[in-house]
């Protein structure tokens, strides 16, 4: 009777000392023309909110902005790269892309490392800038 007792007390402490480990980690980026690459002529501005989850690598994002040229045509976040340098579509987004913008993705492993290194940018394209009018690298939150 001992024995299956301390089965079960030993999957339970496991169980909570996994879901101890796991944490939900906050970035945030200010959108602006000046941080495209090269910079852009726009008065638009916005903020990305990301909720990264670590045991799940989901992310929950919501996206506000305005001042654009015209509408949104596209909107990403891209990476590796540091700030000042371009890099590939990581994540696309889809859906409608008035503000707010709200999704959410699953991360491979690399993107996650990624994200957490400070490896990742989001912006936001227009007609008149295709290549992306604002951007905004993303950076962890203080706890």
């Amino acid at each position: 009777m001992r024995r299956p007792a301390l089965i079960l007390l030993a999957s339970v402490l496991a169980l909570n000392v996994s879901a101890a480990l796991a944490a939900k980690m906050t970035y945030s980026a200010t959108l602006n023309a000046a941080s495209e690459v090269p910079p852009k002529e726009s008065d638009g501005t916005g903020i990305v909110q990301v909720e990264y989850d670590t045991d799940t690598k989901a992310i929950n994002y919501t996206v506000n902005y305005s001042g654009l040229t015209g509408p949104a045509t596209a909107a990403h976040f891209h990476g590796p790269a540091a700030a000042g340098v371009n890099a590939g579509v990581a994540v696309p987004v889809k859906g409608a892309l008035l503000s707010p913008i709200e999704g959410s993705a699953t991360l491979t492993d690399e993107q996650a490392k990624d994200l957490q290194a400070g490896q990742w940018y989001f912006n936001i394209h227009t007609a008149a800038n295709p290549g992306g009018e604002i951007r905004g690298q993303l950076q962890e939150l203080s706890k």
